[in-house]
C-alpha cells in the first residue's frame, strides 16, 4: 500500500495570504502547504481522501490519472472545495463518493448543477454513497472502515484501511474509535499548532494520542503556519513521528 500526501495544510494553507511570518516566507518547500488531501493506492485501486480547493494543482503535480473513489471526512470547504475538478475522472462513469448522509446533503446543496435532471454535458458525474461509522465497505478489493471523530462538537469521520488510519480535524474521539486504532503500521493524524485550539488537536494532543495508540509510524497533517518551521520543529519529534509535507509518498 502506498500513501501520497497531496496537501498537509490547514484551511488557510501555508503561506497564509497576507502573512509575512518566518514560516510563510520560508524558502523550504516543506513549509509550503496546500489544503489537505491524500491518495492511497493498494494494487490497482486508487482512493482519494478528501478533495481540497487545491486539488487541481495537486493532481497535476502528482500526475494523477485515475481515481476509483473519493472518501470524505466532512463537508468543510477546505476538504471538499475541489470536487468540481474531479470531472476528468468521471467522464465515462460516475465517480463514487463515500460520505455521511449530512455531508452528501451539503455537497448537493453546494453543487446543485451536478445533480439536476436532465444533466448537461461536462458536469461532474458523482455517485453519492452514504456511509456510517463502524460499517465497513469495499472499494474494489479494499476494505474501508469509517470511524467516528469529533471536530469539537461536529461529528466527522476518519478512515482505517488495512493497517493505515487517516484522521484529520480531530479534537477528540470516542472509545469505540480508539479501540479500532490498535495495531497500526501508519497513523495519519492532525496537529494544527503548538498551542491549544478549540476544535483541533495541538501538537501535544497529537503526540499524546500517538503514544497511547503506539503505531509503528505516525505522520502529522493539517498544520498551520503557527506550528513553526518544518526543519526546526522536526527535531523535537520522537523518532517514529514525522511532520508530513506535500508530495511526500510513503509505503505502508
Amino acid at each position: 500500500m502506498k500513501l501520497q500526501f497531496l496537501g498537509t495544510g490547514t484551511s488557510t494553507g501555508v503561506p497564509q495570504i497576507g502573512c509575512r511570518c518566518k514560516v510563510c516566507c520560508s524558502s523550504d518547500p516543506r513549509d509550503n502547504r496546500l489544503r489537505c488531501s491524500a491518495m492511497l493506492v493498494e494494487g490497482d485501486t486508487h482512493i482519494l481522501i478528501d478533495c481540497s480547493p487545491d486539488f487541481r494543482q495537486q493532481a497535476l503535480r502528482a500526475n494523477i490519472e485515475h481515481i476509483d473513489a473519493l472518501l470524505l471526512t466532512h463537508s468543510h470547504y477546505d476538504h471538499t472545495g475541489g470536487i468540481d475538478d474531479l470531472r476528468p475522472f468521471c467522464t465515462y462513469a460516475p465517480l463514487p463518493i463515500y460520505a455521511e448522509p449530512k455531508v452528501i446533503g451539503d455537497i448537493k446543496a453546494r453543487l446543485p448543477y451536478c445533480f439536476i435532471e436532465p444533466r448537461y454535458p461536462g458536469i461532474p458525474q458523482l455517485d453519492m454513497r452514504p456511509i456510517a461509522p463502524l460499517h465497513a465497505f469495499m472499494v474494489g478489493d479494499v476494505m474501508v472502515q469509517p470511524l467516528r471523530v469529533m471536530h469539537y462538537n461536529l461529528p466527522i469521520v476518519g478512515y482505517r484501511i488495512g493497517r493505515v488510519a487517516y484522521i484529520t480535524d480531530c479534537l477528540t474521539m470516542p472509545q469505540e474509535t480508539l479501540e479500532q486504532l490498535n495495531d497500526l503500521d501508519v497513523l495519519v493524524i492532525n496537529a494544527l499548532r503548538r498551542s491549544k485550539h478549540i476544535s483541533h488537536q495541538s501538537l501535544d494532543d497529537a503526540l499524546a494520542l500517538i503514544e497511547q495508540l503506539s503505531p509503528k509510524k505516525a505522520y502529522l497533517i493539517h498544520m498551520s503556519h503557527d506550528m513553526g518551521l518544518h526543519a526546526e520543529m522536526s527535531t523535537m519529534l520522537p523518532p517514529h513521528v514525522q511532520f508530513a509535507y506535500d508530495w511526500l509518498c510513503v509505503e505502508c
